[in-house]
């Protein structure tokens, strides 16, 4: 039995200890924001938070975990609001398909956190996800707007 800490709740799972904690979230505990791409670690759609960093669920064994904390992006709205960077991607209106865009806001948010107004170098830096619709220009701009929107505290587009 492994004891988890996901999204502020503890669960236990009778999970192996080398499954990935992506097969963890999503079939067991049904929290299917957190996505399956490349399933090697490269792409970064499966991205969490694991103690406010980012994290490749796809390839960290379930057991790896522990007793550190596990955000997924349904752990990022407070009171039914959603997360400022969440706000910024509607705003900046980011996704074309979507499906990266779950593991681009976790890193975004592990970015912000760290580094409370980030340049285009280091945006470029630090989210290293791949998106196959190209979308890179938008997800930098939405990192910028989300950072002035947690430095001024605002929630929407004026």
């Amino acid at each position: 039995m492994i004891n988890l800490k996901i999204n502020g709740q503890t669960f236990k799972t009778d999970a192996e200890p080398d499954t990935p904690l992506l097969w963890v979230l999503r079939d067991e505990l049904k929290l299917n924001g957190t996505k399956f791409s490349c399933g090697i670690g490269v792409c970064g759609a499966c991205i969490a938070l694991m103690d406010g960093k980012p994290i490749k669920t796809c390839v960290l064994p379930v057991a790896a975990v522990g007793g550190q904390s596990i955000q997924t992006i349904e752990g990022l709205p407070d009171d039914g609001k959603l997360h400022k960077v969440q706000q910024a991607w509607i705003d900046v209106d980011v996704p074309q398909c979507g499906y990266c865009q779950p593991g681009q806001i976790m890193s975004a948010v592990a970015l912000l956190d760290s580094n409370k107004a980030p340049d285009d170098e280091q945006i470029n830096q630090a989210m290293t996800n791949i998106c196959r619709c190209g979308a890179y220009p938008e997800i930098r701009e939405a990192v910028h707007l989300a950072a002035k929107k947690l430095e001024t505290g605002d929630s929407h587009e004026d």
